[in-house]
């Protein structure tokens, strides 16, 4: 195999593992553990698999002695880095820890392995300039094993919330500091000259040498901190370990100036033939390694800032989950897209044409994909509306993605041995600032775009006013006094402050509106104006405008209103009637303004409108879904054998989502996961779950887990669009648990879909034949694709009751199982007001287990009893097992028949 050969096959690796974790970006919302995955394909399999190939080719080049081993020993150590690698993203989302042991010994070894490598090589090897550069390599391969160590007890879940803060947080800096920056940096001190044309002079060795002592202290005081328990100690190691890497980026900038003469006498040089094209240098690689070591900078002061400031380690190891995407990202992916795009040209050979038409293939749209990806992260990184996040998130993964089919195209283009021809919208001829200024305008556009994009998907997140508000819209037709009166407003603990405000007749109001508040607010007035959504912190300009009759106001949030947060506008002294068109455009009614139809979010109706029609109008319960509709598969599998603890990583993203919860009839509900009620997590008494929450919703969530027994104060706090949240809870008692959002009102946001169910086996569960998983829930009706109606609520009717979070869906997609098989049916009643009397017609309960005790057991006490129902008040639970003695069809009900009748049924068909 030829060298040029085996490198494309192990650069392959890094190419498929970077294409797992795009794909895995794309599906990431269906994938439990999404986040830890994707940053493990990415960091663990595609990064750490190019360090390990690229440090032992440049430690070869430094050293000028070929390493012990030699190919056949370095295929071995990927070969074993990789299947490390694929155990471990298997064992974590099984999850079997069995597999994350093995896997991680594999890749513990393969660093080692390459530390002894480069150690001997270094020993064997004559003395050269640049030898004490391998150091960096060494350095970093040390560091790997130990945070291997780390992540496995990480991953067993036996550490109180504390102490796995803090090894949380040691397990970050080893990998991502010590393995991957370390690495890098001591990479660029040859990699970038080299990119350049750049000479190395005795000051940059010198820079260098300096920088990797101050990166490895900085690294050590952290390490210091994480096992002292003092806090303050890790924003000091990440200055330091910042300070490093700013030694680097010094040699970098020096290099950069000293080339620049050179490229400049280049585009000057004349060339042979009828035309002389400019000369342009290459964009891709020097801008991408530039960008990744501010990134880096950045990222490691945001660490050490977020870790002093949290209340605690535990709540530390949560928030710097906040800075994935920029190190992620901005850094590690970068630097890798950088390297490969110098490389890869110089490793598939092919001679001088064809490695300029492979750097030319890897470099087209260079300056396009460069202000996406960065610009794109930067948006990302800013306090802007979730819908915003989520587009931008994908402008980028494109940008980055299109580097791999690029890569691929490269890598035929050399094997076909011939140059490519010359793009016809990039003539060489053009001036290289004409081109790129172009190119940068255009990716300033598309980010524009996107921005645009994401808040017209959620305008009241983005602060954009309703229709009606721009002109004013006072009330009543009054004669304008020519002045504004100016006051200013504070949302505050579920109220306005102040409640009421008085205005003179004919003034134009303007309401200065600030959420003090730790959730999200707004302020819709009944004439339309409004302040739009605003997060904490946030403050709008409210234009009434000329105002001549009372007004009310409100926050529009769901159930917001209900709660108190309402404001009375007053109107003070004696009104001036004004002519019938004089003030058409300041003066305009309540019921001339379609902004929001009357209807406010929370299901109330401003004085004199007229509501908007309420999608309980279309309920029809006799009516069958049509032929496409698929029912929640109620199946609760088994959790096979007991092996002890076990950690389970669950990923739930909190999203709106229109659903049809009956036939035609649909609303917009507030969903873990997107489905309501959420997904049902399982698990034995020990478990460890480590939940993520992330909020891509529009206003404040949060997320109470009753499986768990620790402190609320942090783990239950709400949280606002775009920020993320880790709940770790250890199953310590058995039951079926419900969880919910606790985000106030509660009824509201449980009501509108936020809650799950929990089942924690108790030991020695008998296995059945079959068993299923049922949550019983109340549906408020809004408007047709509205959101819940709070009033209604409050009222304690609810429009619809459902199983699973459909009406009657199992009576028109059955439940299964066969005659004489056990059948065993856990129910959760998750509410918010009803309670649930499970009931199967024509069976009989010989087993009743209910909130943690079994009520009913081998027939009881008397040895021949049975039970007919599971009575449940909200948030209780427990399941019942039966036989059903023959075919046929059974139905099941909320005994409550009154509820029943509102859609919580279905049927059990039985075959023989």
């Amino acid at each position: 195999m030829t060298r040029a050969s085996w490198h494309v096959r192990a650069n392959a690796l890094v190419l498929a593992w970077l294409a797992a974790a795009a794909v895995l970006t794309l599906v990431h919302r269906w994938v439990p553990a999404a986040q830890w995955l994707m940053v493990h394909l990415l960091l663990l399999g595609a990064v750490s698999t190019a360090i390990l190939l690229w440090s032992q080719h440049f430690a070869d080049t430094l050293l000028r002695s070929p390493a012990p081993g030699g190919r056949r020993g370095l295929t071995a150590r990927l070969a074993a880095h990789t299947a490390g690698a694929l155990l471990v993203v298997a064992g974590l989302a099984l999850p079997r820890f069995a597999l994350v042991v093995a896997g991680g010994v594999l890749v513990a070894g393969a660093g080692g392995a390459q530390v002894v490598v480069l150690v001997r090589q270094m020993r064997g090897a004559l003395p050269t300039r640049f030898r004490p550069l391998v150091r960096w390599y060494v350095a970093a391969g040390t560091a790997l094993p130990v945070g291997v160590a780390g992540g496995v007890v990480l991953a067993r879940g036996a550490l109180g919330d504390a102490a796995h803060g803090r090894l949380y947080v040691a397990h970050v800096v080893l990998t991502l500091v010590g393995w991957v920056a370390t690495t890098v940096l001591g990479t660029l001190m040859v990699l970038w000259p080299t990119v350049q044309h750049a000479r190395i002079e005795p000051v940059d060795e010198r820079d260098g040498s300096r920088a990797l002592p101050v990166v490895a202290g900085g690294l050590a005081l952290v390490l210091l901190a994480t096992a002292t328990g003092v806090r303050w100690l890790v924003p000091v190691g990440c200055v330091v370990v910042a300070g490093g890497a700013g030694l680097v980026a010094r040699v970098m900038w020096r290099q950069r100036r000293a080339a620049a003469p050179v490229v400049a006498a280049n585009a000057a040089r004349p060339h042979a033939g009828r035309t002389a094209p400019v000369y342009v240098p290459p964009v891709l690689a020097p801008a991408s390694l530039a960008a990744s070591v501010l990134w880096l900078v950045g990222s490691l002061v945001a660490f050490g800032a977020v870790v002093v400031a949290a209340p605690g380690w535990d709540a530390a190891a949560d928030r710097v989950r906040g800075l994935v995407a920029p190190f992620a990202v901005g850094f590690a992916a970068q630097v890798l897209v950088g390297a490969l795009s110098h490389l890869l040209p110089v490793v598939l050979g092919g001679g001088p044409a064809t490695a300029r038409a492979t750097a030319a293939q890897l470099e087209r749209g260079a300056v396009v994909r460069l202000v996406l990806v960065n610009g794109g992260l930067l948006l990302f990184c800013a306090p802007v509306p979730s819908a915003v996040r989520v587009v931008v998130s994908m402008v980028v993964l494109g940008a980055l993605a299109s580097f791999l089919v690029l890569a691929v195209r490269a890598v035929a283009l050399a094997r076909r041995g011939a140059p490519a021809p010359a793009h016809p919208d990039t003539p060489t001829d053009a001036p290289s600032t004409v081109r790129r200024s172009g190119a940068v305008a255009v990716g300033v556009g598309a980010l524009a775009l996107a921005l645009v994009v994401g808040v017209a998907m959620d305008p009241p997140a983005a602060g954009i006013p309703t229709a009606g508000a721009a002109d004013g819209g006072g009330s009543g037709r009054v004669e304008a006094s020519g002045r504004t009166t100016t006051v200013r407003v504070e949302a505050r603990d579920m109220r306005f402050v102040p409640s009421r405000v008085e205005v003179p007749a004919g003034d134009r109001l303007v309401l200065e509106v600030t959420n003090v508040d730790d959730d999200v607010h707004d302020l819709v007035v009944a004439n339309g104006a409004t302040s739009g959504r605003l997060a904490p912190g946030e403050s709008a300009r409210v234009d009434v405008g000329v105002v001549g009759a009372a007004l009310d106001a409100w926050c529009s949030v769901a159930g917001h209103r209900l709660m108190g947060m309402t404001l009375d506008i007053v109107v003070t002294g004696d009104a001036q009637v004004a002519a019938p068109d004089d003030t058409a455009d300041d003066a305009v009614g309540p019921s001339e303004h379609a902004g929001h139809d009357g209807h406010s979010a929370d299901g109330g109706v401003g004085d004199g409108d007229a509501p908007a029609p309420s999608a309980a109008d279309l309920l029809d319960l006799m009516a069958r879904p049509d032929d496409a509709f698929v029912a929640r598969d109620a199946a609760l599998d088994p959790l096979g054998p007991d092996e002890g603890p076990v950690t389970r990583h669950v990923t739930l993203p909190v999203q709106e989502v229109v659903r049809e919860v009956a036939p035609g009839v649909r609303q917009r509900l507030w969903t873990f996961g997107g489905t309501a009620p959420g997904p049902v997590l399982h698990g034995r008494v020990g478990d460890r779950f480590v939940v993520t929450l992330v909020n891509d919703g529009s206003i404040g969530h949060s997320i109470d887990f009753h499986a768990g027994a620790l402190a609320p104060d942090d783990v239950m706090r709400t949280i606002q669009p775009g920020e993320t949240l880790t709940y770790s809870f250890t199953a310590t008692r058995s039951g079926m648990w419900m969880y919910h959002c606790s985000t106030m009102p509660m009824s509201v946001h449980i009501a509108n879909g936020m809650s799950g169910a929990v089942v924690i086996e108790p030991d020695g569960l008998a296995p059945v034949d079959a068993q299923y998983a049922l949550v019983q829930s109340e549906l408020y009706l809004g408007p047709q694709d509205g959101e819940v109606d709070a009033a209604r609520v409050a009222s304690r009717s609810p429009d619809l009751v459902v199983l699973n979070g459909y009406a009657n869906q199992y009576r028109d997609r059955p439940l299964t199982a066969a005659a004489g098989e056990r059948v065993r049916l856990w129910v959760l009643d998750a509410g918010p007001n009803r309670p649930s009397a499970f009931h199967v017609v024509g069976g009989q309960f010989d087993t009743v287990y209910r909130e943690g005790e079994y009520t009913l057991r081998d027939g009881g006490s008397t040895g021949t009893g049975g039970a007919q129902v599971l009575a449940l008040q909200p948030a209780e639970g427990g399941f019942v097992e039966l036989t059903f003695p023959e075919p046929g069809t059974y139905p099941f009900v909320s005994h409550v028949m009154s509820d029943a009748e509102k859609g919580a049924s279905g049927r059990v068909v039985v075959t023989p």
